[in-house]
């Protein structure tokens, strides 16, 4: 399976502009820039992105290590925090926090959490970041 996405750039690092696009079309022509990326302006950035691609994987992971523990949740939320700092040789996402809270009738805390870790060790975008990756995890 290969899943692809595009961005465009146009102008300087400061004063230029982008747009990000998707094959599936959820995001077409999405803009990004300098501001949105580094200066909090409204607007979309990488970061964003692979925070939004980390929780949904995440998410999903989880789903999947509850089931095989025998446990159907009723909800999963979860918020990824990821942190871009300047280090040697330019900048890099140095880590993420994965906020999560569940709803999973009949479970413990115990195997909730046990769950998670396996879910956050194995989800596939966890797996491709060179980053350090936290977690607080309760249930509802």
């Amino acid at each position: 399976m290969k899943r692809k996405a595009s961005a465009i750039w146009k102008g300087g690092i400061r004063d230029g502009k982008g747009s990000i696009s998707t094959d599936s079309g959820v995001l077409s022509d999405t803009p990004y820039s300098f501001g949105t990326r580094f200066e909090n302006e409204k607007g979309t950035n990488p970061e964003e992105l692979i925070g939004a691609a980390h929780a949904g994987c995440f998410s999903m992971a989880l789903s999947l290590m509850l089931g095989e523990a025998g446990f159907t949740p009723e909800n999963i939320s979860t918020v990824a925090s990821v942190t871009l700092e300047k280090i040697e040789g330019g900048f890099g996402i140095t880590a993420v926090h994965l906020d999560v809270v569940a709803r999973v009738p009949g479970i413990d805390q115990q195997a909730f959490q046990a769950a998670a870790e396996k879910a956050k060790k194995g989800c596939p975008v966890s797996r491709v970041l060179n980053a350090v990756i936290t977690m607080e995890a309760r249930l509802e």
